[in-house]
Protein backbone atom coordinates (compact mmCIF):
# COMPACT_ATOMS: atom_id res chain seq x y z
CA UNK A 1 0.00 0.00 0.00
CA UNK A 2 1.40 3.37 -0.66
CA UNK A 3 1.33 6.26 1.30
CA UNK A 4 -0.15 8.98 -0.25
CA UNK A 5 -0.46 12.75 1.52
CA UNK A 6 -2.05 13.96 3.21
CA UNK A 7 -0.67 11.97 6.27
CA UNK A 8 0.96 12.22 9.62
CA UNK A 9 4.53 11.52 11.10
CA UNK A 10 6.21 11.12 14.80
CA UNK A 11 9.97 12.16 13.97
CA UNK A 12 11.99 11.95 17.01
CA UNK A 13 15.41 13.86 17.21
CA UNK A 14 14.17 16.41 14.59
CA UNK A 15 16.08 19.90 15.56
CA UNK A 16 18.65 18.62 12.89
CA UNK A 17 20.84 16.07 10.73
CA UNK A 18 19.10 13.51 9.47
CA UNK A 19 15.14 14.36 11.78
CA UNK A 20 15.52 17.72 10.13
CA UNK A 21 16.49 17.01 6.89
CA UNK A 22 13.28 14.37 6.66
CA UNK A 23 11.20 16.59 8.23
CA UNK A 24 11.74 19.22 5.26
CA UNK A 25 11.00 16.35 3.18
CA UNK A 26 8.07 15.28 4.23
CA UNK A 27 7.12 19.24 4.82
CA UNK A 28 7.03 19.79 1.13
CA UNK A 29 4.82 17.17 0.78
CA UNK A 30 2.41 17.84 2.60
CA UNK A 31 2.95 15.94 5.91
CA UNK A 32 1.88 17.00 8.92
CA UNK A 33 4.59 16.51 11.60
CA UNK A 34 5.03 15.83 15.34
CA UNK A 35 8.71 16.92 15.74
CA UNK A 36 10.92 16.29 18.65
CA UNK A 37 13.93 16.93 20.37
CA UNK A 38 15.49 17.44 23.57
CA UNK A 39 16.20 21.30 22.86
CA UNK A 40 13.57 23.74 22.84
CA UNK A 41 15.37 26.25 21.32
CA UNK A 42 16.85 24.18 18.60
CA UNK A 43 13.47 22.38 17.83
CA UNK A 44 11.78 25.73 17.51
CA UNK A 45 14.32 27.20 15.42
CA UNK A 46 14.35 23.71 13.15
CA UNK A 47 9.83 23.66 13.26
CA UNK A 48 10.58 27.81 11.61
CA UNK A 49 12.78 26.81 8.99
CA UNK A 50 10.51 24.00 7.33
CA UNK A 51 7.85 24.32 4.58
CA UNK A 52 6.19 27.68 4.63
CA UNK A 53 2.19 26.85 5.74
CA UNK A 54 3.71 23.29 6.53
CA UNK A 55 1.28 21.89 9.61
CA UNK A 56 4.05 21.29 11.96
CA UNK A 57 3.87 20.07 15.83
CA UNK A 58 7.20 20.67 17.89
CA UNK A 59 7.29 19.56 21.56
CA UNK A 60 10.61 19.79 23.32
CA UNK A 61 11.51 16.66 25.65
CA UNK A 62 13.47 14.00 26.75
CA UNK A 63 12.40 10.54 24.83
CA UNK A 64 13.66 8.63 28.31
CA UNK A 65 11.00 10.64 30.21
CA UNK A 66 7.75 8.66 30.13
CA UNK A 67 5.81 12.17 30.77
CA UNK A 68 7.00 13.38 27.79
CA UNK A 69 6.78 10.16 25.56
CA UNK A 70 2.85 10.75 27.11
CA UNK A 71 2.76 13.84 25.63
CA UNK A 72 3.87 12.93 22.45
CA UNK A 73 0.72 10.50 22.22
CA UNK A 74 -1.83 13.24 23.60
CA UNK A 75 -0.85 15.21 20.49
CA UNK A 76 -0.28 12.27 18.31
CA UNK A 77 -4.14 11.22 18.97
CA UNK A 78 -5.06 15.47 19.15
CA UNK A 79 -4.20 15.09 15.40
CA UNK A 80 -6.01 12.11 14.42
CA UNK A 81 -3.52 9.36 14.77
CA UNK A 82 -0.50 8.48 12.89
CA UNK A 83 1.00 7.04 9.42
CA UNK A 84 4.66 6.69 10.56
CA UNK A 85 6.47 6.86 13.69
CA UNK A 86 10.33 7.83 13.08
CA UNK A 87 12.61 6.57 15.69
CA UNK A 88 15.77 8.93 14.94
CA UNK A 89 16.80 10.03 18.13
CA UNK A 90 19.63 8.69 19.18
CA UNK A 91 22.94 9.71 21.79
CA UNK A 92 26.50 8.47 20.63
CA UNK A 93 27.85 8.49 24.35
CA UNK A 94 31.07 9.84 25.48
CA UNK A 95 34.00 11.30 22.99
CA UNK A 96 36.11 10.15 22.41
CA UNK A 97 34.91 6.60 21.97
CA UNK A 98 36.54 4.80 24.82
CA UNK A 99 37.23 0.95 24.48
CA UNK A 100 34.37 -1.47 25.85
CA UNK A 101 35.99 -2.08 28.98
CA UNK A 102 37.00 1.43 29.46
CA UNK A 103 33.24 2.77 28.96
CA UNK A 104 31.44 3.58 31.92
CA UNK A 105 28.63 1.33 32.49
CA UNK A 106 26.21 4.46 33.70
CA UNK A 107 27.05 5.83 30.13
CA UNK A 108 26.42 2.23 28.86
CA UNK A 109 23.06 2.34 30.23
CA UNK A 110 22.35 5.61 29.83
CA UNK A 111 22.94 4.74 25.79
CA UNK A 112 20.98 1.71 26.07
CA UNK A 113 18.08 4.00 27.78
CA UNK A 114 18.23 6.45 24.54
CA UNK A 115 19.10 4.24 21.43
CA UNK A 116 17.23 1.13 22.48
CA UNK A 117 14.49 1.59 25.50
CA UNK A 118 13.15 4.86 24.41
CA UNK A 119 12.20 4.05 20.77
CA UNK A 120 9.98 1.36 22.17
CA UNK A 121 8.64 3.28 24.66
CA UNK A 122 7.42 6.10 21.92
CA UNK A 123 5.53 3.10 20.30
CA UNK A 124 4.03 2.15 23.43
CA UNK A 125 2.71 5.31 23.95
CA UNK A 126 1.34 5.90 20.21
CA UNK A 127 0.29 2.40 20.00
CA UNK A 128 -3.17 3.29 20.20
CA UNK A 129 -3.20 6.31 17.96
CA UNK A 130 -1.12 4.66 14.52
CA UNK A 131 -3.66 4.40 11.50
CA UNK A 132 -4.08 1.00 9.45
CA UNK A 133 -0.97 0.51 7.64
CA UNK A 134 1.32 2.60 9.47
CA UNK A 135 4.82 2.44 9.13
CA UNK A 136 7.78 2.30 11.95
CA UNK A 137 11.11 3.45 11.13
CA UNK A 138 14.07 2.61 13.59
CA UNK A 139 17.34 4.49 12.73
CA UNK A 140 20.42 2.27 13.18
CA UNK A 141 23.43 1.85 11.94
CA UNK A 142 26.25 -0.36 10.31
CA UNK A 143 27.84 -0.10 14.07
CA UNK A 144 25.10 -3.00 15.37
CA UNK A 145 25.98 -5.40 13.13
CA UNK A 146 30.30 -4.61 12.66
CA UNK A 147 32.53 -4.52 15.22
CA UNK A 148 33.98 -1.93 14.95
CA UNK A 149 37.01 -0.45 17.72
CA UNK A 150 35.66 2.04 19.87
CA UNK A 151 32.20 1.68 19.21
CA UNK A 152 31.12 -1.42 21.41
CA UNK A 153 28.42 1.17 23.81
CA UNK A 154 26.82 2.49 20.78
CA UNK A 155 26.64 -0.14 18.37
CA UNK A 156 25.55 -2.59 20.97
CA UNK A 157 22.81 -0.49 21.62
CA UNK A 158 21.85 0.02 18.32
CA UNK A 159 22.27 -4.01 18.11
CA UNK A 160 19.48 -4.11 20.92
CA UNK A 161 17.07 -1.86 18.65
CA UNK A 162 17.32 -3.84 16.06
CA UNK A 163 16.85 -7.24 17.72
CA UNK A 164 13.27 -5.15 19.16
CA UNK A 165 12.65 -4.27 16.05
CA UNK A 166 12.71 -7.26 14.45
CA UNK A 167 10.45 -8.90 16.88
CA UNK A 168 8.07 -5.83 16.25
CA UNK A 169 8.38 -6.95 12.67
CA UNK A 170 7.15 -10.68 14.21
CA UNK A 171 4.03 -9.27 16.04
CA UNK A 172 2.94 -6.21 13.93
CA UNK A 173 2.01 -7.91 10.91
CA UNK A 174 0.07 -4.99 9.95
CA UNK A 175 2.36 -2.42 10.20
CA UNK A 176 5.23 -2.07 8.03
CA UNK A 177 8.06 -2.35 10.32
CA UNK A 178 12.01 -1.09 9.56
CA UNK A 179 15.00 -0.78 10.38
CA UNK A 180 17.23 1.89 8.27
CA UNK A 181 21.01 2.04 8.38
CA UNK A 182 21.11 5.88 6.87
CA UNK A 183 25.24 5.59 6.42
CA UNK A 184 27.81 7.67 7.09
CA UNK A 185 26.63 11.35 7.04
CA UNK A 186 28.30 14.81 8.05
CA UNK A 187 26.20 15.26 11.10
CA UNK A 188 27.62 16.94 15.06
CA UNK A 189 27.10 13.27 16.24
CA UNK A 190 29.70 11.86 13.45
CA UNK A 191 32.11 14.61 14.09
CA UNK A 192 31.73 13.78 17.84
CA UNK A 193 33.06 10.40 17.08
CA UNK A 194 35.58 11.36 15.33
CA UNK A 195 37.07 14.65 17.54
CA UNK A 196 39.46 16.61 15.75
CA UNK A 197 39.13 15.35 12.02
CA UNK A 198 37.90 16.94 8.62
CA UNK A 199 34.33 14.79 7.81
CA UNK A 200 33.94 16.56 5.00
CA UNK A 201 33.97 13.95 2.41
CA UNK A 202 30.95 12.83 4.38
CA UNK A 203 27.50 13.04 3.01
CA UNK A 204 25.17 15.39 3.94
CA UNK A 205 21.79 14.25 5.67
CA UNK A 206 20.04 14.60 2.93
CA UNK A 207 21.70 11.51 0.99
CA UNK A 208 19.80 9.76 3.14
CA UNK A 209 16.34 10.80 2.76
CA UNK A 210 15.17 9.71 -0.58
CA UNK A 211 15.67 6.23 0.76
CA UNK A 212 13.64 6.96 4.13
CA UNK A 213 10.75 8.66 1.56
CA UNK A 214 10.29 5.19 -0.13
CA UNK A 215 10.32 3.33 2.97
CA UNK A 216 7.37 5.96 4.19
CA UNK A 217 5.56 5.96 1.24
CA UNK A 218 6.51 2.68 -1.03
CA UNK A 219 5.01 -0.66 -0.81
CA UNK A 220 8.90 -2.17 0.48
CA UNK A 221 8.37 -4.92 3.05
CA UNK A 222 9.10 -4.81 6.49
CA UNK A 223 12.47 -5.75 6.95
CA UNK A 224 16.53 -3.84 7.19
CA UNK A 225 17.24 -1.16 4.82
CA UNK A 226 20.58 0.52 4.05
CA UNK A 227 19.45 3.80 3.37
CA UNK A 228 21.77 5.15 0.87
CA UNK A 229 21.24 2.20 -1.24
CA UNK A 230 18.14 2.64 -1.52
CA UNK A 231 18.00 2.92 -5.31
CA UNK A 232 18.99 -0.83 -5.82
CA UNK A 233 17.00 -2.08 -3.24
CA UNK A 234 13.47 -0.31 -4.53
CA UNK A 235 14.66 -1.75 -8.22
CA UNK A 236 14.96 -5.23 -7.05
CA UNK A 237 12.90 -5.27 -4.02
CA UNK A 238 15.36 -6.71 -1.87
CA UNK A 239 16.23 -5.32 1.91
Amino acid sequence: MTILAPSTALITGASRGLGLALAQALAERGWTLILDARGADALEAARAALAPGARIHALAGDVRDPAHRAALARLAHQVGGLDAVVNNASDLGPSPLPALLDTPLDALADLYAVNAVAPLGILQAVRDDLRPGARILNVTSDAAVEPYEGWGGYGSSKAALEQLTSILKAELPQYRVYTVDPGDMRTQMHQAAFPGEDISDRPLPEASVPGLLALLTGDLPSGRYRAQAMPAAVGGGTP
